[in-house]
Order: structure tokens, then C-alpha cells, then sequence
């Protein structure tokens, strides 16, 4: 199993600036840079599109401190923002997050740019501040359209991509939550992976009735692949219902044979009269709670 873990939280929370101590200044000669006159541009016309990643301070609750974005926080000091988008890092390394994160989720920057037209922003001054083309800019406008609020909002904060969200306009709304619940429980986001549900889609759940087509699948491979889906959904669905009641089962299981070894004269007649379940039980006692 990997050691490695996500550096972090998959949610974005809103902080006040005065609550957000930065890690160094900037000096006035790097304000007159252009990289930072271009930020300070960016955020007048469309606001912060790609958050700030703090760090809760020990012993002060609801301070934090500023891990990555200091250009960005000084901006939005100089426009005199109050407040500032951040993801919460897991740690307090001391290392820039812009390696391991490029955009905002795709439903987190279409609501941003959608704001941004709102309060008048147009297409090209977007799209030369997101350094992106004005086409891109209208796809991520219209990225929602055709896909439920509800299936919208499970999926707010998850990194599904551009190319997964139209994947699900393939399908109807009821068919959308579905569809939306099952990436959550499988944790899986990608685009090939919502393919599979949607040709695992009953034909009546397809929007208009559209016929499903795979290049290089017959009809009998696409209609095997729908029933796969069905029970693998059947069974996922079971395991989130009984998931609760199993784990108190395991974890009173534990409790009671680690209690168990704990007298002598029990521990010592399982090795003398059963050294298997001795082993075993040994196991599970050694074993961390989940």
C-alpha cells in the first residue's frame, strides 16, 4: 500500500485576509514586476480563480498560515479584499503547492467565471487572465447546462474534469445522481470511468433515448457491460448500507479478543489447546482499530 498522502483537504473554505498571516513580504520592486501587475490585474477583473493554500496556526483557532499565494494575498490587500478562497494543506511543508495543483475543480471555475461575467467581465479580458482562449472560457460557461443541480452540487468540490461533465449530459437527471453517488463512493473522477457508466446506462435512462456506440463494442458487449454495472451498483450500494453496522461488529470483535488474551489462563490454553486460533486471535489484538 502507498505511503503517500494528499497534501490537501478537497474542499475550499472562505477566510477573512487579516485572519491569513503570510509566511514573507514582498517588497515594493517586486510589486513593479509584471508577473504581480499582471495578478493584481487578473483579480480586479475576475476575482481569485485559483485559491490560496493555508495552514491552521497551533494555539490560535481560526488563524492560518499563508503556505502558498503570497503574490495573490498582497494583491487582494492592495485592492482591499476582505476575503480569499484557500485550500487547507494537511501539513505545513514548507514547499510551493503548484506542482501538485494546477485549476480550481472544473464546477468550482465555472462558478467563478460565471461571477466574474456577471459582474462584467467580458470573454477576453477573462480569458487573457486565466491564460486560456476565449472559446475555453464560453465552454466552461455553459459547462452545467443539461446536468442536474443535485448531481451538480454532490460534485462541487470534486476534481472531475471538463470532459466527465459533458460524459454525463449523455444520460438523464435521475440517471445523473446515480452516476454522481457512484464516483463518489469509488473515489474515481475520470473521464473513462464515467464512460463506463454512462454505456452501462439502461437505454430508457439515456437522454433521448440516444443509442449507445463504442467504437471497436458490438451490441452484446455494451448490453454485458450494462448488466456488470448493474450489480457492481447492487453491491455498492449494499456495502454503504452495511458498512456502519459491520464496522461496530469488527470493532466490538476486537475489543472483545484483545480482552480475551488479557487473562492469562485463557491465552495460555489456546496455545497449548488450539495454537491456530491462538495465531489468529493474537492478529486481530495486535491489529489498529479502524
Amino acid at each position: 500500500m502507498s505511503d503517500a498522502k494528499i497534501g490537501f483537504q478537497m474542499r475550499i473554505i472562505r477566510l477573512l485576509l487579516e485572519n491569513i498571516l503570510p509566511m514573507r513580504p514582498i517588497s515594493d520592486a517586486q510589486k513593479k514586476v509584471n508577473r504581480y501587475e499582471i495578478i493584481l490585474a487578473s483579480i480586479k477583473a475576475v476575482g481569485l480563480v485559483e485559491p490560496l493554500v493555508v495552514f491552521p496556526l497551533k494555539g490560535q483557532p481560526g488563524k492560518y498560515t499563508l503556505i502558498n499565494g503570497h503574490m495573490r494575498y498582497y494583491a487582494m490587500r492592495e485592492l482591499e479584499l476582505t476575503f480569499a478562497d484557500c485550500l487547507v494543506a494537511n501539513d505545513d511543508e514548507g514547499f510551493t503547492y503548484n506542482a501538485r495543483i494546477s485549476r480550481l475543480p472544473a464546477i468550482q471555475e465555472h462558478k467563478m467565471i460565471t461571477q466574474a461575467v456577471k459582474n462584467g467581465a467580458s470573454l477576453e479580458r477573462i480569458a487573457a487572465a486565466l491564460n486560456i482562449s476565449p472559446q475555453g472560457v464560453k465552454a466552461s460557461l455553459n459547462l452545467l447546462n443539461g446536468i442536474n443541480d443535485e448531481a451538480v452540487d454532490l460534485l462541487k468540490d470534486k476534481p472531475i474534469s471538463p470532459a466527465a461533465l459533458r460524459m454525463m449530459k449523455k444520460v438523464k437527471s435521475e440517471r445523473q445522481i446515480g452516476m454522481a453517488r457512484m464516483m463518489i463512493e469509488a473515489n474515481n473522477y475520470h473521464a473513462g470511468y464515467v464512460e463506463g457508466l454512462v454505456l452501462g446506462t439502461p437505454k430508457e435512462l439515456l437522454a433521448d433515448n440516444l443509442p449507445k456506440k463504442k467504437k471497436g463494442m458490438s451490441a452484446e458487449a455494451i448490453a454485458k457491460m450494462e448488466q456488470e454495472m448493474e450489480t457492481l451498483e447492487s453491491g455498492m450500494k449494499a456495502i454503504t448500507e452495511n458498512y456502519k453496522d459491520n464496522m461496530f461488529t469488527l470493532q466490538t470483535a476486537h475489543t472483545y479478543v484483545k480482552t480475551l488474551l488479557k487473562n492469562s489462563r485463557v491465552a495460555k490454553y489456546l496455545k497449548g489447546k488450539h495454537a491456530e486460533i491462538s495465531t489468529e486471535f493474537e492478529n486481530l489484538a495486535a491489529a489498529e482499530p479502524v
